[in-house]
Formats: C-alpha cells, sequence, structure tokens
C-alpha cells in the first residue's frame, strides 16, 4: 500500500487487493462534479455540508449558486442567518445552515483562514470528523478517517459481504489503514483514494441492495410528510416568504392550517405553532419582535 501505515490488528495483506480493486473502479467510475475541480478549503467545506443525506444531483447547482450569493467565508460570516437560511431551502435540514454561519463567523473572527488540522476543525460548529477528513483530503491531499455512507457502503461489501450490524469501530482501523498517508503518488493519494471510494461506493448503491444498511449505524428516516420536523420547516420558510414582516402566531397557525388542509393532513393550532416558534427561537431560526415573530 502506497505510504500506508496498518493499524493495530489490521491484516496489511488482506488490504492490497482491496485497495487494488477500488482504484480500479474509482478510476472506471469516476465522476466529474464542479467540487472537484476546486481545493478552495471553504467551496469543499461547503460540498461536504451540503451532500450529508442529500443526492448530489440536487446539490449541483445549489452549490455553485451558494457561492455566487456567498463567494467566500467573510462574505458568509457578514451575512443575517435569514439570508443564510433563504439560500439553503430545499436542501434540508436547516440547523446544517445555520452551523455553516456560525463557523464561518468564527473563522472570521480569528483571523479569516479555515484550519487544516483535525482538532480545529472538529473544534467549529457542525464539522464532525468525516467532514474534517473530507476537507483534509480534498482540499489539501491530507490524510483522515473518512468514514461517510459511501466509503462504509464499499467496506461493507468488499470486506464484511455476510455480516450484519457491523459497528463503525471496527472500520474506523481499516479506513484509517486503507488511506495513503502522503500525496507523493497522484494516482493513489488521499484524495484519489477517497474519490474511489466514494464514486464505487454510489455505483454499488445503485446496482446491489445497499451494503450499508448492514452497518450497525444504518437508521430508517422517519417520514419527513406530517412530521414535526416537517411543520418546522414549514414555520421558517413562511417566515421568509415574509421577510421584513412581523408574523403573530395566530397568522403563522392560519397559513400552516391551510397548507396542511391543502395536503390532506389535520389543521394546526396556535398552541402548536407558539410551540414550534420557541424551539426554533431557541435554536436561532427566528426571533420574537413584540407579538409577532421574524426570520
Amino acid at each position: 500500500m502506497t505510504g500506508s501505515a496498518v493499524a493495530p490488528g489490521v491484516d496489511e495483506a488482506a488490504l492490497v487487493p482491496f485497495r487494488a480493486l477500488v482504484l480500479d473502479r474509482g478510476r472506471e467510475l469516476y465522476r466529474d462534479l464542479p467540487w472537484r475541480r476546486t481545493r478552495d478549503p471553504y467551496a469543499v467545506w461547503l460540498s461536504e455540508v451540503m451532500l450529508q443525506q442529500t443526492q448530489v444531483s440536487r446539490v449541483d447547482g445549489r452549490w455553485q449558486r451558494w457561492l455566487e450569493r456567498f463567494p467566500t467565508i467573510d462574505a458568509l460570516a457578514s451575512s443575517s442567518s435569514a439570508d443564510v437560511l433563504d439560500e439553503w431551502q430545499g436542501l434540508g435540514y436547516n440547523r446544517r445552515a445555520l452551523a455553516l454561519l456560525r463557523a464561518a463567523r468564527e473563522i472570521a473572527d480569528a483571523g479569516g483562514t479555515m484550519p487544516r488540522e483535525t482538532a480545529a476543525l472538529v473544534a467549529l460548529p457542525g464539522i464532525g470528523p468525516a467532514t474534517a477528513a473530507g476537507i483534509r483530503a480534498f482540499a489539501h491531499n491530507l490524510p483522515g478517517v473518512y468514514l461517510e455512507t459511501n466509503v462504509r457502503t464499499v467496506i461493507l461489501h468488499e470486506l464484511y459481504p455476510d455480516a450484519t450490524m457491523v459497528p463503525d469501530r471496527e472500520l474506523v482501523p481499516l479506513v484509517e489503514a486503507t488511506c495513503p498517508k502522503d500525496d507523493s503518488d497522484p494516482r493513489d493519494d488521499p484524495r484519489t483514494w477517497y474519490y474511489a471510494l466514494l464514486d464505487y461506493g454510489a455505483h454499488l448503491k445503485r446496482t446491489v441492495p445497499n451494503p450499508s444498511r448492514r452497518s450497525s449505524t444504518h437508521v430508517r428516516q422517519s417520514r419527513f410528510e406530517g412530521s414535526h420536523r416537517q411543520k418546522r420547516a414549514m414555520v421558517v420558510r413562511l417566515l421568509l416568504a415574509h421577510r421584513g414582516t412581523a408574523l403573530d402566531a395566530e397568522a403563522l397557525a392560519r397559513e400552516l392550517t391551510a397548507q396542511e388542509v391543502g395536503a390532506g393532513r389535520d389543521p394546526v393550532d396556535e398552541p402548536t405553532v407558539v410551540e414550534l416558534l420557541d424551539e426554533l427561537s431557541a435554536e436561532g431560526f427566528c426571533r420574537q419582535q413584540g407579538d409577532g415573530w421574524l426570520a
């Protein structure tokens, strides 16, 4: 393995054919995605956050539009939460947008340069170990444990073909061991290696029963339509649609009910809307002004 150090308990010889196969499949299945054409840490970070639980086809286009509106970390940091949430609509999980904003402000306050080291990255809002490893690999070609769903898919498919409920603690040493430790070979460096895993994993998800379901971390996503999460998202959209005008709970309940009933669901009463507003306000999605609420 080029430049790799084997983690304790990992059989290096067994991983040689695995790495060769993944690199071959990676070359064959390579996807020329827009965020792969940049080494800007901010743009790479944005792609990693947008791609969490979101299909590539939905991110392509939205990633470019975001960068047109907020081209730098400083530009994002100086924006309002309403502007950021407005641009994020349609990507789901609004918390990710606010975490991007909070992290950008922390980076801007510290001088405007995004850190490279893992510890400094994971100290920022919304950046976990996998996102930090993705930033390091794709922006800086540095090694790390990039254990995301497509990487997990490949390892489970190739190295755990019959196992179920496989914990990540078993996979982490394999991810660490197989990642090249330097960029001396452009055909097999951290960036190339993880692109290969991502592209092979995406292919496997289209062609075989999803191997990542055999991970102990796999959780079936709850139904969104009609859920508490959907009502939260609808309240945010309504507030954004009326930017500059404070809406009271009664007006929001009326508009929310119209949408819910139109979709064949139950009406939403005012106390429920107040609870949603209290939650959203506590998390920074909106603020109260007099008897009304603003995004």
